[in-house]
């Protein structure tokens, strides 16, 4: 890959950060307790120091392997429809611990009204059932692809691209 100058860098920190706010749900990758990997998606909110919060249901085998392994991929990608071409597809994966987010909590009730404005009444329906949880995603490391030969390594800290 060529070197890139520091205003190129900054337009692509801006196209990752566009990318996930462009969303509304992630992609989520997990693994049973035996390793068996699962891949799913997820309706998601965000909030300002960069940590995702999704709502899902035991019904779920994702719930399933957040609950007894708490380790997950994300990916937020450009629509097939968006792409220039679908072998270099624009992507952020993030690498990510999971941690449940219990319901007597502060962080919960914050999180349930967050997702409600996000995608609306459904949301209370949701609450009433009692095989849902909430599960904040906080990234440990993660990627950015823009395209063929620019790849880089997220600073998950800040929410920008590494050189």
């Amino acid at each position: 890959m060529s070197e890139i100058n520091q205003q190129e860098f900054d337009e692509l920190t801006d196209r990752y950060r566009k990318l996930i706010a462009s969303q509304k749900t992630l992609l989520l990758s997990t693994a049973s307790t035996d390793g068996v990997p699962n891949i799913s998606y997820a309706p998601f909110v965000r909030d300002d120091i960069g940590l995702y919060y999704i709502y899902v249901s035991e019904l779920a085998s994702h719930t399933v392997d957040l609950l007894n392994n708490p380790k997950a991929s994300i990916m937020f990608i450009r629509p097939e429809s968006e792409s220039h071409n679908l072998f270099a597809r624009e992507r952020a994966v993030l690498n990510c611990s999971v941690k449940e987010i219990m319901r007597d909590t502060e962080v919960y009730t914050q999180r349930i009204q967050a997702l409600q404005e996000k995608f609306g009444k459904v949301v209370s329906v949701l609450c009433a059932l009692p095989d849902f949880h909430l599960f904040v995603l906080h990234q440990e490391s993660g990627r950015y692809v823009a395209g063929f030969g620019q790849a880089f390594a997220i600073d998950v800290d800040n929410d920008s691209l590494k050189r």
